[in-house]
């Protein structure tokens, strides 16, 4: 039978249970400590003498001495000799439970974007490049090393750059990071260490670039983006050190930045003493033309440049890297050492491994095909159930953009569809300016089975062309699987590439 103790009155319960496995000791700490953090036991009050709560409980005093030395040393309790043991100043009371978030059903068919088919994620091909890395790894490398990264995963990215995305790239000018994300915060951090203080983002733009800014105390700058890539000319009007950018395909309205632009942009960092850094995000995968090579190619020493294996095998690896220009190498390699020391070794020599090996490539040529056939899945889809949509973006990734009637409110439309158990975005939660823009949805088809998105286009196609959507209709309206509306033709999606 448990033994109770109740010398502090009423509101005092403390329990030990002889019959159980757990040491009474253990029993009464955990009893203490709970009266504390419960604010039965507030800070301030005296606890029973030793004596008095051994004699209570009916164990040695030795244990009840031992069980306050614990508790002393974990800051609950505080005393010296020849004083009372009083509950410490610092112990307060838990606070409540966090109420939990109401966290809607995810829809059945989803066409998020930026992320890839982690499905399709090359398990074997990983475990081998693992193996390979524990198996070859030196002892000098399981220490604390160089805050860029690797030497051999530095040269492997340095020939990999060279040769499919046309960079300059010096395996001493490489950062290995932690994704893209970090990488952004990184130079944009170096950049603020050296005066920096205005940053042009493109509007709409991806919403994490600008999340690190106020840590930096950088200001953000929205510089709108067109069919031709960012407006070089609002962007020299606006005054600013910096320039995030998504060139090869434009996150997320996946237009590719005109060669002039280009020009534009090189021509304007070097006469205004000022950076671009690069999202190279998902440029492998292109299908209208061969990939476009990185715009640091043109002038390296103004360009920054970010890619990661986010889009190419799983955005958990988190492994990603940065080729610094020659100025802010050093300032980046502080700064990345600064926040955490450097990235994980055996990841870095497994992605060395598995580029080497050809895996890599063999991956990416697989997943080429397999986001070929969902994009004209996509495509078709259109094509069946809402002819006349505008869809653009198409050239490159796994996401496209599906232009609204005039008037549209993209928010309802997303609301409507997610009713139907559909998930789609709209280009508004990407947008921080005060440009007026159409309304469009963003689609990502990455993670979705060519018939799921088959079935998603059919449960929405009359919010993408503008219907009026039946009210009241049932489960049969919001199923994608269900009541499939009738195509108007078989006349193409009018589908537009930048």
């Amino acid at each position: 039978m448990p033994i109770e103790w109740a010398g502090l009155g009423p509101e005092m319960l403390l329990r030990l249970d002889r019959e159980r496995a757990e040491p009474l000791r253990s029993q009464l700490e955990r009893e203490l400590r709970e009266a504390i953090r419960s604010g039965r036991l507030a800070p301030g009050e005296r606890v029973p003498s030793s004596r008095r709560l051994a004699h209570e409980l009916g164990v040695s005093r030795g244990l009840v001495l031992e069980c306050y030395t614990q508790l002393q040393a974990e800051g609950y309790l505080t005393g010296r000799t020849g004083s009372a043991t009083r509950v410490a100043g610092g112990a307060q009371a838990q606070p409540p439970p966090c109420a939990p978030r109401e966290r809607r059903p995810a829809p059945a068919i989803d066409f998020r974007f930026g992320s890839p088919d982690v499905m399709s994620f090359p398990r074997n091909d990983w475990a081998w490049a693992m193996r390979e890395a524990c198996r070859t790894v030196s002892a000098a490398e399981l220490d604390y090393g160089d805050p860029r990264g690797t030497v051999a995963l530095r040269e492997v990215l340095a020939g990999y750059l060279r040769r499919v995305r046309g960079a300059v790239a010096d395996p001493e000018r490489i950062v290995v990071c932690g994704g893209v994300m970090q990488g952004v915060n990184l130079v944009i951090r170096a950049l603020a260490l050296r005066g920096a203080r205005r940053v042009a983002f493109e509007d709409p733009g991806h919403p994490d670039h600008r999340r690190g800014l106020a840590v930096a105390g950088v200001e953000a700058v929205p510089v709108p983006v067109g069919e031709r890539g960012i407006d070089v000319r609002a962007l020299a009007a606006a005054g600013c050190d910096a320039a995030v950018l998504t060139p090869a395909h434009q996150s997320p309205t996946g237009a590719l930045l005109a060669p002039e632009r280009r020009q534009a942009l090189v021509t304007w960092a070097a006469e205004h003493d000022a950076w671009l850094i690069e999202d190279d995000y998902d440029a492998e995968f292109r299908y209208d033309r061969e990939p476009v090579g990185a715009l640091q190619g043109l002038c390296p020493e103004r360009v920054a440049t970010l890619g990661s294996v986010s889009k190419t095998l799983a955005p958990a690896l988190r492994l990603g890297w940065i080729v610094c220009p020659p100025a802010l190498a050093d300032a980046i390699a502080i700064e990345k050492r600064n926040d955490d020391r450097g990235f994980p070794v055996l990841d870095q020599l497994a992605l060395a491994a598995l580029i080497e090996s050809g895996r890599y490539d063999r991956h990416l040529r697989r997943m080429r095909a397999v986001y070929a056939a969902r994009r004209e899945a996509l495509v078709d889809a259109l094509a069946r159930h809402a002819p006349g949509v505008e869809l653009s973006g198409l050239a490159a990734g796994f996401h496209a953009v599906v232009t609204l009637p005039d008037g549209a409110d993209e928010q309802e439309v997303a609301a409507i569809a997610a009713e139907r158990s559909v998930g789609v975005y709209p280009m508004g939660d990407d947008r921080f300016g005060d440009q007026p823009a159409p309304p469009a949805l963003v689609l990502g088809f990455g993670c979705l089975g060519e018939s799921q998105i088959e079935r998603g286009i059919a449960a929405i196609a009359d919010l993408l062309s503008g219907a009026r959507p039946a009210a009241g209709t049932g489960r049969a309206a919001r199923d994608p699987s269900r009541g499939r509306r009738a195509p108007h033709g078989r006349r193409s999606a009018s589908a537009r590439t930048p």
